[in-house]
């Protein structure tokens, strides 16, 4: 299947009353297990790559891994741009083939992060390319975005509000309580400030940060309208993790293939159980 926009799945999560995952991408194992979990779950998906994701790889093998994998199944597969901070990269993404792009301007005055977001969504509706914009700071570390947890601050509902109106994006990314990266304790989540963000928003809410969020919480949270949810660090343990328990049992094993094998089954789960928590399985 082709690759298809940001907005062809959030629409139908939006009115379905459901979430779709957006997966972190920076390898081969990583998409295979992703794609092959939205095919057996039967579960639209995003595929997106950071800005480190795209320094590790390579952006046209980025492009090409994630349409080959979309390619073998019948499930829609967005590839995403993840916190894209610099508008020349964006630009790059996009004409790379990426069906939708985040430009992250939230460390921006507002005023410079609508006059950007509005150049990146004048190019992308040229080619039909989707638009995710950031409004307020998400504490936490992710790649190139370090935001300490007291320089964090909560979205302003009020100014959700007039920023979706004054760019005209597809999502917009909120700070409510989550942060990128392991959490110190347990997230408290700003439920009641969600809610009116959807309301006077009006859009497809997404949440950054959902790894270690409690099931419950995001229950919560997709109730109130968020429809995208962010997921890497999960991945990423269920990865290495996989990776160590696989050495401590044959750790002559110079056969990098056999330690991924059942590392890629490690993250298929995980995305799994995120796809049915999101309520998005059963929804391709």
């Amino acid at each position: 299947m082709n690759l298809v926009t940001l907005k062809e799945v959030l629409e139908p999560a939006e009115k379905g009353g459901y979430a779709v995952g957006a997966f972190n991408a920076n390898n081969m194992e990583i998409v295979q297990a992703i794609i092959e979990s939205a095919a057996e779950e039967r579960s639209p998906v995003i595929l997106q790559a950071s800005q480190g994701a795209i320094r590790y790889a390579g952006l046209d093998f980025i492009v090409s891994l994630v349409k080959t994998a979309a390619g073998g199944t019948d499930v829609p597969v967005v590839l995403h741009l993840d916190h894209g901070t610099d508008f020349d990269q964006v630009v790059r993404c996009i004409h790379s083939g990426f069906s939708s792009v985040m430009f992250d301007g939230s460390q921006l005055p507002y005023e410079e992060n609508v006059a950007t977001t509005v150049r990146v969504v004048e190019i992308a509706r040229i080619v039909g390319v989707t638009v995710e914009a950031e409004l307020g700071k998400i504490a936490g570390t992710e790649d190139d975005i370090s935001v300490d947890e007291q320089e964090a601050f909560f979205t302003d509902p009020q100014e959700a509000q007039r920023f979706v109106k004054e760019t005209n994006v597809d999502a917009l990314a909120v700070a409510i309580g989550t942060a990128h990266g392991p959490y110190k304790g347990e997230p408290k989540l700003d439920f009641p400030r969600l809610k009116q963000i959807k309301e006077l928003a009006s859009i497809p809410i997404v949440l950054h940060g959902a790894s270690g969020v409690p099931d419950e919480a995001i229950r919560q949270a997709v109730s109130l309208g968020v429809n995208k949810i962010n997921i890497d660090t999960d991945i990423r343990r269920a990865f290495t993790d996989g990776i160590k328990d696989y050495i401590k049992k044959d750790p002559d094993n110079i056969d990098p293939r056999k330690m991924f094998a059942p590392a890629k089954e490690d993250m298929k789960k995980i995305i799994k159980e995120k796809m049915r928590l999101f309520g998005s399985s059963g929804k391709a």
